[in-house]
């Protein structure tokens, strides 16, 4: 007899994370919602990944191994093809779940329009034993179309989100071609066929880890450019957006030790807006050399710096 299929299929991808795994494992078992599965895609880990697993008697779990780490973006596309649900949750192998999560996010999908594709909750992001709370005040846009909204900077947190499968078949699944960011520039796709839905609640926590690819500055630099590059149709009508990207890039290339890169998007900054006072400012602390721009060093760079992180 074939099994019947799960409403939600939950993908964890993990890589040596067999230390904190079990963690998330046991906040995907806790919900109060049951009609699921969680299929673990184990990217080449050289861990007690499997055993911890296995530790697991739960006939739920479908556990998946790579012999070769492709990252993160290959082993979500791997759980996608797999899955056998109407929706398609994701969590990270070092974040955690609150036990209604799935339960309501199951509630909106079945009384919302079915143009809605993906319902996401609030988390809170730990770092450096500091706590924030995501999507900000600040993000008007959190519901409906987002498409502009979501162009600007990324508030859907993967392990937060619950997708329709359509939105794959429709837009697309992650694009492996990212070393990081590959979540933003997924949602930015589903974006331009569907609504969002948000549960403005902390339903997940996030726990930032050191050697997190987010840490990496270089992934994260060529991950900001194949977004520009992916969507400038969209992006280069928006004065908005440009003065948001170009800066944003400048900087990053700047902090990784690419002056004069880093400088040639900050030029276009300030082609696009020449009275900006922040954009000259910054490029002339590039002109004075790495250790001008280190804002360890200098406590005037930092906060031109800091400002430029949050445009």
């Amino acid at each position: 007899m074939t099994r019947k299929s799960p409403e939600v299929s939950v993908i964890i991808p993990t890589y040596n994370r067999g230390h904190l795994l079990g963690r998330a494992i046991q906040s995907v078992i806790n919900q109060t919602y049951h009609d699921f599965e969680v299929i673990i895609i184990d990217d080449g880990s050289a861990d007690n990944t499997k055993q911890v697993v296995k530790s697991f008697k739960d006939e739920r779990i479908v556990y998946i191994r790579r012999d070769i780490n492709r990252g993160a973006a290959a082993a979500r596309n791997i759980g996608i093809k797999k899955a056998r649900g109407e929706y398609i949750a994701f969590q990270d192998s070092d974040d955690e779940w609150l036990p209604e999560k799935l339960e309501k996010q199951i509630w909106v999908f079945n009384n919302t329009p079915p143009e809605v594709g993906v319902v996401y909750t609030g988390f809170y992001k730990l770092k450096d034993n500091k706590k924030s709370y995501i999507p900000s005040v600040e993000i008007i846009h959190k519901e409906g179309d987002i498409f502009y909204s979501i162009l600007k900077g990324n508030f859907v947190g993967t392990p937060a989100a619950l997708v329709k499968r359509e939105c794959f078949e429709t837009a697309g699944m992650f694009d492996e071609k990212f070393p990081s960011l590959e979540d933003w520039e997924l949602f930015i796709r589903i974006s331009k066929y569907y609504h969002f839905q948000c549960i403005d609640k902390p339903l997940v926590i996030s726990y930032c880890q050191q050697e997190s690819i987010s840490a990496d500055q270089n992934a994260l630099v060529r991950a900001y450019e194949l977004i520009l590059i992916k969507h400038f149709e969209d992006i280069k009508n928006s004065r908005e957006l440009l003065i948001r990207y170009y800066p944003r890039i400048g900087h990053l290339l700047c902090s990784n030790g690419q002056l004069k890169r880093g400088r040639g998007y900050l030029f276009k900054a300030v082609k696009i807006d020449p009275l900006n006072i922040r954009y000259i400012g910054i490029i002339l602390i590039s002109l004075l050399g790495q250790s001008a721009y280190d804002h360890r060093s200098i406590l005037r760079c930092r906060r031109i710096r800091d400002m430029l992180h949050k445009i």
